[in-house]
C-alpha cells in the first residue's frame, strides 16, 4: 500500500554545518558542535526554550545548491538563518516522524520552515521567492545530547504501523 512507502527511508543524511544565533536578529555563527537540551533546544541559540515546535531548524544542502543556482551566486548557510544543514536525506520524508541525529539526539518533525522577509535582505532581490519551497523544516527535541558536524541523520522505524 501507498502508506507503507512512507516508512521506507534507507538513506542517511549527514550534518554539513551548524549555526546558532545568540540573540534575535543577531548574526548566525557557525559552530562545530552543540549541546541539545531536551527541554530548551540548542544550547546557545536565541530560540532556546521559546517554542517547543521550533526548537531546531534544518535545511537540505541540496536546496541551498538550488537556491544558489537560481540566484546565480554562492549562498552562505548563515544567511538562511537555519540551525542545521544536512545532505543526503530528503527532510520532507521525515514528516510526522521522529528521527535521529548522531548517537543520542532524537528530533520530531513539526512543520515546514517558511522563508522570512530577511531573505530579501540577506540574498538580494528575489531572495524571498527563491527560498519558497526550499526553507527546510522545524523540529522539537524528543531526546537531547550532543551533535557535531559529520554526524549522521537517519530515520529508524521503531515499531510496526497498524
Amino acid at each position: 500500500m501507498m502508506k507503507d512507502l512512507f516508512e521506507i527511508l534507507p538513506q542517511e543524511g549527514q550534518i554539513q554545518w551548524i549555526g546558532l544565533r545568540k540573540e534575535k536578529r543577531g548574526t548566525v555563527e557557525s559552530v562545530a558542535d552543540v549541546k541539545v537540551d531536551g527541554a530548551a533546544g540548542l544550547v546557545g541559540d536565541h530560540y532556546q526554550g521559546k517554542s517547543k515546535k521550533r526548537q531546531v531548524t534544518l535545511i537540505q544542502a541540496e536546496h541551498i545548491n538550488t537556491v544558489s543556482q537560481i540566484l546565480q551566486k554562492d549562498v552562505d548557510p548563515s544567511l538562511l538563518r537555519r540551525n542545521i544543514v544536512v545532505n543526503g536525506i530528503n527532510l520532507l520524508a521525515l514528516k510526522d516522524k521522529q528521527f535521529n541525529i548522531g548517537e543520542e539526539v532524537v528530533l520530531e518533525f513539526t512543520g515546514l520552515c517558511h522563508p522570512c522577509s530577511r531573505m530579501e535582505t540577506n540574498l538580494g532581490p528575489g531572495g524571498y521567492n527563491t527560498m519558497r519551497g526550499h526553507g527546510g523544516i522545524t523540529a522539537k527535541v524528543i531526546h537531547g545530547g550532543s551533535i557535531k558536524v559529520g554526524d549522521k541523520v537517519f530515520y529508524q522505524r521503531t515499531k510496526e504501523k497498524k
